[in-house]
């Protein structure tokens, strides 16, 4: 790490002049640096958490380890102090990252009357804020188990993610008599596969290289999204 230099972009920056590769600090990693600056973590556990998302990228982590582990550390923790701590890392980390183009697709699908969904393997906690921001009322993501208001450290199953994030949708489908055919769905995840096969209108949104290469071969359309001026 080079003086005044962040973990996350030290990292980045010794992938592209090591392996030539670009790589972007992605929006689900501002938890961690937003911890970071507050001095809650320390550089080897960001350096963690982008080492960990890279695997998520190139669909090598396991998931169900990986989400077992982070949901023990909750244990203890009351569900209203880790909501308002969301709702603060939301406003000063995630909001300012919003891509302005998912926005208005989101605003337009709701304009036309259709029901959108948030549906995410992350927990509610991260996705509570962005619904309400976006004004979207259907939220499907990995719940985190607890007992009157405080966390257990286990996490409820089956988590959103594969073939469990399949079927948390099946419920919202059966709940809402939706017909897949007619539905869209946006995905930037090679793990998402199962379910871009399922629907209507598939859309890939800066894919990882692996859905890429398959966006072509199935000639489904591909979007590359701006991240918002800082």
């Amino acid at each position: 790490v080079e003086p005044g230099e962040e973990p996350c972009a030290a990292l980045v920056r010794e992938i592209r002049e090591e392996l030539g590769c670009e790589i972007e600090i992605a929006d689900g990693l501002q938890t961690v640096r937003h911890h970071y600056e507050r001095g809650e973590i320390d550089w080897k556990t960001v350096v963690a958490g982008l080492g960990s998302y890279l695997r998520y990228k190139l669909n090598l982590l396991d998931i169900e380890r990986w989400m077992e582990r982070n949901s023990s550390a909750f244990a203890g923790r009351s569900e209203s102090a880790t909501s308002s701590e969301a709702a603060e890392l939301f406003q000063t980390a995630l909001l300012p990252s919003i891509y302005p183009e998912a926005e208005e697709r989101v605003r337009w699908h709701l304009g036309q009357g259709h029901l959108v969904a948030l549906v995410s393997g992350s927990t509610k906690f991260v996705l509570d804020p962005l619904a309400e921001h976006l004004g979207v009322k259907h939220l499907l993501c990995t719940q985190l188990e607890a007992i009157e208001g405080v966390f257990t450290g286990r996490v409820v199953r089956p988590i959103c993610f594969g073939e469990g994030k399949i079927y948390w949708i099946q419920q919202l489908i059966e709940r809402e008599l939706l017909d897949l055919a007619r539905c869209w769905f946006y995905t930037d995840s090679i793990t998402d596969l199962p379910l871009l096969d399922l629907v209507g209108h598939p859309v890939i949104v800066n894919p990882d290289p692996l859905l890429y290469r398959k966006a072509l071969q199935r000639h489904w359309p591909v979007r590359f999204f701006q991240r918002p001026s800082r």
